[in-house]
């Protein structure tokens, strides 16, 4: 009896000491978001406190200055930072790139998957090198090609140069998935009466979507984090946040409150999008998407 109680007690000494392991590991973690959140709600006298303020009054004032995109200057006035028309163009941007890039993508990644054909692997590579390749290794000649047939600083153009970005992680992590799903269940429908392109509808896109979602958002974050071809491609008009924020650096100093403030804004739609794609996006991962 004693040996049995020993044992329990050993078991909930095991199951404490790992659950409070655990909580420090996810603190320790989570500390620099929390931070960051916190200096959000923060004036610029509590963010540079020493020692560090934990508790403070909360001031919606940064909030206030990106919505409103202006950014006070002590014994200046106000400049215009145009946050929040960079965080539309870049939603736009960079939705509308996943978008074409899935359209593109799926089919794509099936034609590889399911046809043999001379050059396919090559082919196959051939999109995976343009994920990896360097940024600077294209920019130039592409910032020629735009100006000759008029798409700098246009949507379309910038759509067009993020599927660099986006397009190649689909196909492949698309790829992937359409080799799990075995080829019998789609000649079982033919034989059934079904034409082909029915049946990859009927059978195959069901069975990948957790795929689609898993690629799609992982192709959005890197194009709503890209900077270069924002950068050299865009302008005015096509400002996205990455641009945007370089307005928080000012001769007077960095607007560390107002910065946090974006940083919490323009994670709201990966947010969105990844509790949106939640119980795809955990299967996606541990099926297709790290299989090669």
């Amino acid at each position: 009896m004693e040996n049995n109680q020993v044992q329990e007690k050993k078991n909930w000494l095991s199951i404490i000491g790992t659950n409070l392991a655990l909580i420090i590991i996810f603190a320790f973690f989570l500390f620099p978001i929390i931070w960051m959140v916190g200096m959000s709600f923060k004036t610029i006298d509590d963010i540079l406190a020493w020692p560090p303020k934990f508790f403070f009054t909360p001031t919606l004032a940064n909030f206030k200055a990106i919505i409103t995109s202006q950014m006070e200057l002590r014994g200046v006035g106000s400049i215009p930072i145009d946050f929040m028309q960079g965080f539309w163009h870049t939603l736009i941007i960079s939705a509308t790139a996943v978008i074409v890039s899935v359209i593109l993508g799926v089919p794509a990644s099936y034609a590889l998957s399911r046809f043999n054909f001379k050059g396919r692997e090559d082919i196959a590579f051939t999109f995976l090198s343009f994920r990896f390749g360097p940024e600077l290794l294209v920019i130039i000649p592409i910032y020629f090609i735009f100006q000759k047939i008029n798409l700098m600083d246009t949507y379309a153009g910038l759509i067009w140069v993020y599927q660099l970005i986006t397009l190649p992680m689909i196909i492949w992590i698309m790829r992937s998935y359409v080799d799990d799903v075995p080829v019998d269940f789609e000649d079982a429908c033919v034989i059934d009466g079904y034409p082909r392109w029915r049946a990859v509808f009927k059978i195959v896109l069901p069975i990948i979507r957790p795929g689609i979602a898993a690629s799609a958002l992982l192709a959005f974050i890197y194009a709503w984090n890209n900077f270069l071809f924002a950068l050299v491609l865009g302008s005015s008009k096509t400002s996205t946040l990455t641009i945007s924020a370089m307005k928080f650096i000012s001769a007077e100093a960095l607007r560390y409150g107002i910065m946090s403030a974006g940083i919490v804004i323009s994670f709201l739609p990966i947010l969105a999008f990844s509790v949106f794609a939640q119980r795809y996006f955990v299967r996606g991962l541990s099926m297709g998407a790290i299989k090669r």
